[in-house]
């Protein structure tokens, strides 16, 4: 039995956070993670001779947290790459339409860019009536929580245009189709995240800038004390936590067992039902593990000879309500030696097409491509995917969802102590709520608790 002050469940950036700080502040912690490698739901592989990112990979304009840990890390920050013009690909009867635009808002027809403008409007009407640490307490938080986003947007969106442009932009950011989610829950991931129009744009949005050579580099720099230190176990998924005196007990299934008076789980919530919790955690904490399943993605990263869409002076980003490959964004790297294309599977299309052969996949992807951006996708020099949806440590990505009636119902539960369980990931964060930044805050927030409660212990 190894004892410690505390014990961290899981190794991606919100439990790494948060046993740095522990780490720093003079605790002794271990931090416990199932998969052979740290970083949770960020992941690396290699394309043509590069390592790129198949996990999380955008630090946005306003991720403070974030560019301060990749500068600490001594990391190459480059802005994603987004001078030319974008697609968009749109189903309109017996035949299908690209075109080109530029903004935040595609070109449609003016009655649906009416329609999509004064939408955006009062989403972010609506969101300015929460407060982030409890979105349950406003006045409409009942009304809105127990109707769901689809609902809402049949309601003020009526040209078919519109709803598959916003479909497309609800799919790209929450990787789930808007009936799953409470609109409350969406207008809370807005309002967490600044708002609507910087949760799908990339100069001064949510997808601001990428780290050269991988955002495995930031969590490798968070672990190297830890690491240092003997205290962090790979390849050691915690499978009970049980009550013991003042203590609680966390066995892995490597049969090492660590006692401690303070726990933190930094996983998602729909990872919390593989753990033995002894005595049973409060049924509202139980409850919203259930009710919060994961977003549904297949990332992939194809590599070119060059980035043969610049010369048609396109950015590389593009968006389709059908193609199998939604939503697309130039991912070739500075050095020049080929281009890259990155994107997703999202949504609904993401869950048939993990059931696919892998080859089948690929063809999907690569016919998408084509139809972007023309005969020339049909030959790349490199592809790479990962499938989340499928991946045992994730369950899918990128985040957590809420469902409709959580929030009112369950929301307290999302970031209580449970007598000395405490809770981190990106689902707890109240700001940037879903994003790498989120998952820093919620290991800080998770860190100052457990230094909070061993102060109070030391002096009692």
């Amino acid at each position: 039995m190894i004892s410690r002050d505390c014990i961290v469940i899981g190794a991606g950036f919100s439990g790494l956070q948060c046993a740095r700080r522990l780490h720093d502040a003079g605790l002794r912690v271990t931090v416990l993670e199932a998969r052979d490698r740290i970083g949770g739901r960020t992941h690396v592989t290699e394309l043509a001779g590069r390592t790129v990112d198949i996990g999380g990979q955008w630090i946005g304009a306003a991720h403070s947290e974030l560019s301060n840990l990749a500068h600490q890390a001594g990391a190459n920050v480059l802005p994603q790459f987004a001078d030319g013009a974008k697609l968009l690909h749109l189903d309109s009867g017996d035949r299908d339409r690209l075109k080109r635009y530029r903004g935040i808002i595609p070109n449609a027809n003016p009655l649906a860019l009416l329609e999509l403008q004064r939408a955006i409007q009062k989403l972010s009407r609506a969101q300015r009536s929460l407060t982030l640490d409890a979105p349950w307490e406003a006045d409409q938080a009942s009304a809105w929580d127990h109707q769901t986003l689809e609902s809402w947007m049949r309601r003020h969106l009526r040209t078919r245009s519109g709803r598959e442009i916003f479909d497309i932009a609800i799919r790209s950011v929450m990787t789930a189709e808007p009936g799953m989610l409470s609109f409350l829950g969406f207008l809370f991931y807005c309002a967490s995240n600044q708002n609507f129009e910087v949760l799908t744009s990339v100069t001064g949005g949510a997808q601001a800038a990428t780290v050269d050579g991988g955002m495995v580099q930031l969590a490798e720099w968070l672990a190297q004390p830890l690491v240092a230190a003997g205290e962090l176990a790979l390849q050691s998924p915690a499978c009970a936590v049980k009550r013991a005196g003042n203590d609680w007990i966390v066995a892995a299934a490597t049969g090492a067992e660590f006692r401690a008076p303070r726990v933190v789980c930094a996983l998602p919530p729909a990872l919390q039902d593989r753990i033995a919790f002894e005595p049973a955690l409060p049924a509202n904490r139980v409850q919203l593990a259930n009710r919060m399943p994961m977003g549904s993605v297949i990332k992939t990263v194809v590599a070119y000879d060059t980035p043969f869409w610049r010369g048609a002076g396109l950015s590389g980003e593009a968006v389709s309500h059908s193609l199998a490959f939604n939503t697309v964004f130039d991912a070739s790297p500075p050095t020049g030696e080929f281009g890259a294309l990155v994107g997703f599977i999202d949504g609904a299309p993401a869950r048939r097409w993990s059931a696919a052969a892998p080859d089948q996949r690929r063809a999907a992807v690569l016919g998408s491509l084509v139809r972007y951006f023309g005969d020339a996708a049909r030959h790349p020099i490199g592809y790479v995917e990962h499938d989340w949806i499928t991946d045992p440590w994730s369950r899918g990505c990128y985040v957590g969802l809420l469902t409709p009636g959580v929030l009112t119902e369950l929301g307290p539960a999302l970031r209580s102590p449970c007598d000395g369980i405490h809770w981190a990931g990106t689902e707890t964060a109240t700001e940037f709520c879903g994003y790498i930044e989120g998952a820093l805050r919620a290991g800080q927030r998770a860190a100052n608790e457990v230094i909070g409660d061993s102060g109070e212990r030391s002096t009692t």
